[in-house]
């Protein structure tokens, strides 16, 4: 893991003096814990998650709200402000600020969706069938959110087949027994390996 934090400490920025890095696969794919670990391997760098910017109402409509709120300022070197949604209370909150750190990961559904691309200086995609992926999801949720995967499971389907983020990921994650497994995407290489091991923690699902 901390290779892999090296490798892209290194990436030129891409989001004015910021190291745009977006973290994306299907729903339950293990997102959010591998965005987590590789934080703490990076010494702390903020994650940002779509969830926060996302809605009941808007799944995929926060492209604007992240455009507006959180990369325009860090393209000018500024601490950005976006107010999460509370998906309990169906409502935006109070804003958190989210500092123009070195490297900021931005884990999420459609993290490297076409309008985001651009300021991103690399895309991991997380290396999961999306059936597997969702039956994981749907089984940490359990039966309370039935009603809520049945309708995520069509929005993500058209989603990705307008949109599709795998292509354009420079490294492909896989989650193993012990660890993770990062190799190079379909857009490019990790390394002169092309291939980098991480073996440093139980798997965890996000």
């Amino acid at each position: 893991m901390h290779d892999l934090a090296h490798r892209l400490g290194l990436l030129p920025p891409s989001c004015g003096p910021v190291r745009l890095v977006g973290v994306d696969g299907h729903a339950g794919s293990g997102k959010s814990t591998f965005a987590g670990r590789l934080a703490e391997a990076l010494g702390g760098a903020p994650v940002l998650h779509l969830d926060d910017l996302a809605t009941h109402d808007e799944l995929f409509g926060w492209t604007d709200r992240l455009l507006s709120q959180v990369i325009t300022p860090l393209g000018r070197g500024e601490t950005a402000h976006y107010a999460p949604y509370d998906w309990h209370a169906r409502r935006f909150t109070t804003p958190r600020a989210l500092p123009p750190a070195p490297v900021v990961l931005v884990e999420g559904v459609g993290a490297g969706r076409r309008a985001v691309r651009p300021f991103l200086a690399g895309l991991l995609w997380m290396e999961l069938p999306r059936e597997e992926a969702w039956t994981r999801g749907r089984v940490r949720d359990g039966a309370e959110q039935r009603d809520f995967w049945d309708g995520w499971v069509e929005a993500e389907r058209e989603h990705f087949a307008k949109d599709p983020s795998r292509p354009h990921a420079g490294f492909l994650v896989r989650q193993l027994s012990m660890g993770y497994e990062v190799l190079s995407g379909p857009s490019g290489t990790v390394g002169p390996d092309r291939e980098v091991t991480h073996g440093d923690g139980p798997p965890a699902v996000c």
